[in-house]
């Protein structure tokens, strides 16, 4: 190979139709109210990056500027850095006083300050002084905030030893909970869940990142997902107390409220939010009793409590095991449904044959090395629900652009 490519363009001559591409995406679209045409935009941005830049410039910015940023950020997190610059309305600061502010040294503080702001984190307003801009607005509330020592402290230990794991294996894929890259990295016999429940801390910014997951993405009962008046409510009948939706390990309800807050006049039946204790113990009860909610203790390996509702709701949860325990989880479901007449709504990514988006496949990494487990394409979805847990799966809603789906499905009424 001539290392001379390694210096030039990646691909020079698809710029000016890229540059085209993207006049003309941007002023088709209201960028604020169409997600999909600002999502279609910044693909082409992206697209246009990766051409213009070298394979040199690639190589250091994701080795070495992109690490140094993270890293940055998440100290910055826990030192309140950003907090710090966001006070007094987020006017400038002069960095010998922020670092008095946060008892720090200024000669590291000023170094941390300079690639922040090379990298477009913050603002270089003049010399030695910096202000906020809307990202580092942003890490001021843990749901943004807490996803950087989340992921350092808890999900880059596997993944940054899968290297070594693997070559233990023979370069297998990680199929348990208890021997894969997470308790290779962290060196614990402890699974990534029992792991979060040990470190109380973590599982806080672990909630708090999950809840910042889902900002700003649609509902998995919108309509460009899923039709819930036609396939969910027509079809409730509302008799004998029976419940219209369970949402099964929903962690502290944001789906439920926000279902509830969508449907509120349609709603005629019982809303019930399932989690393990301490879960529940988190969840804002108040809000959810407010609403009619009902928080539950289960767990979705035993007895299912709620026999015959219109709707069983699993959001992120069989994404998160392999399929002899998906098996079992679903199982519990099943015995309760009601064939021809109880839904089964399994909320996760599809991944599609091509055109995938980075937010399914990064997430699909990070669930083989946390957990052994995966993100599912379609036939993989349908050899697991229909095959092997016995349900008919009805239809597959994938609405694509890093959005999950709906697989729904049912119990087949047996003539």
């Amino acid at each position: 190979m001539d290392l001379s490519i390694a210096s030039e363009p990646c691909d020079i001559d698809s710029v000016p139709r890229l540059m085209n591409e993207l006049a003309s995406l941007g002023s088709s679209h209201d960028l604020l109210a169409d997600r999909d045409g600002r999502l279609s935009l910044l693909d082409k941005a992206r697209s246009l990056v990766a051409a213009l830049e070298t394979p040199r410039e690639t190589v250091i910015r994701q080795c070495g500027a992109e690490t140094a940023s993270f890293y940055s950020i998440a100290l910055g997190v826990d030192v309140g850095l950003f907090k710090e610059l966001a006070k007094d309305g987020g006017i400038a600061k002069k960095a010998p006083a922020l670092a008095e502010a946060l008892g720090f040294d200024v000669d590291v503080l000023r170094r941390i300050l300079r690639h922040l702001t090379a990298m477009k984190h913050i603002k270089q307003t003049s010399h030695d002084e910096y202000a906020p801009n809307n990202f580092t607005l942003s890490l001021t509330h843990p749901m943004m905030a807490d996803g950087y020592p989340v992921y350092r402290d808890f999900a880059l230990p596997p993944i940054s030893h899968l290297h070594t794991w693997l070559s233990t294996k023979s370069y297998a894929a990680p199929v348990s909970v208890v021997d894969n890259p997470f308790t290779f990295g962290h060196q614990t016999s402890l699974s990534a869940f029992s792991y979060l429940a040990t470190h109380p801390r973590i599982a806080e910014q672990f909630n708090h990142h999950m809840g910042g997951y889902r900002l700003g993405r649609p509902d998995w009962f919108h309509t460009s997902i899923y039709p819930v008046q036609e396939r969910l409510l027509d079809g409730y009948e509302n008799t004998d107390g029976e419940a219209l939706l369970v949402d099964v390990g929903g962690s502290t309800g944001h789906d439920l409220l926000a279902f509830h807050a969508a449907f509120e006049q349609q709603l005629k039946g019982r809303l019930i939010l399932q989690d393990v204790p301490a879960v529940i113990e988190s969840a804002p009860r108040d809000e959810l009793k407010v609403v009619g909610i009902e928080a539950v203790v289960h767990d979705f390996f035993t007895e299912q409590p709620v026999k015959g509702a219109r709707g069983y709701y699993l959001h992120h949860i069989l994404h998160d095991w392999q399929d002899e325990r998906c098996v079992e989880i679903v199982g519990r479901i099943k015995e309760v449904m009601r064939p021809g007449y109880s839904r089964l709504l399994v909320n996760e990514f599809v991944i599609p044959a091509t055109g995938v988006s980075w937010e399914a496949t990064y997430l699909d990494l990070y669930m083989m090395v946390m957990f052994g487990a995966k993100e599912r394409t379609e036939d993989e979805w349908r050899e697991l629900l229909e095959e092997k847990c016995g349900l008919r799966v009805m239809k597959v809603w994938n609405p694509g652009n890093g959005v999950e789906g709906i697989i729904e499905c049912e119990v087949p009424v047996v003539c």
